[in-house]
């Protein structure tokens, strides 16, 4: 039962700690672009470039 007095507020705590870190990721803007950086792995740059002559 005495674990219950330490366990209890430490896992809100926790759950606090999470809820404050994904609004945090929210608004400083991680989840603007999922699609972006999978799609730049399967582009290809093997085109050649064009000369400046």
């Amino acid at each position: 039962m005495e674990s219950l007095f330490l366990l209890i507020p430490l896992s809100l705590v926790l759950v606090g700690l999470l809820v404050w870190v994904l609004r945090w990721s929210i608004k400083s803007g991680q989840f603007n672009d999922l699609d972006g950086p999978g799609h730049a792995i399967l582009m290809d740059d093997d085109a050649p470039k064009p000369s400046k002559s």
